[in-house]
């Protein structure tokens, strides 16, 4: 499930965290966001992030067949 989670602090600043959303597609989610709320100060990845989206369709499927047959 992707979630997206806002913290409004008393003096502004807004921490915005994101989960579920796998590779930088997360950026995509969030960039209107952030240019409505102002200048980003700073970004941290989380795993998430550094993960590779998965694969699907008619892609093929690499196979190994094992010599101990």
């Amino acid at each position: 499930m992707e979630t997206l989670e806002f913290i409004i602090y008393a003096d502004g600043r807004v921490k915005e965290m994101v989960t579920g959303i796998v590779g930088r597609s997360c950026e995509a989610v969030t960039a209107a966001i952030e240019a409505q709320l102002g200048d980003v100060i700073q970004h941290e990845s989380t795993a998430e992030y550094y993960q590779q989206p998965a694969r699907q369709g008619n892609e093929e499927k690499s196979q190994s067949f094992s010599s101990w047959a």
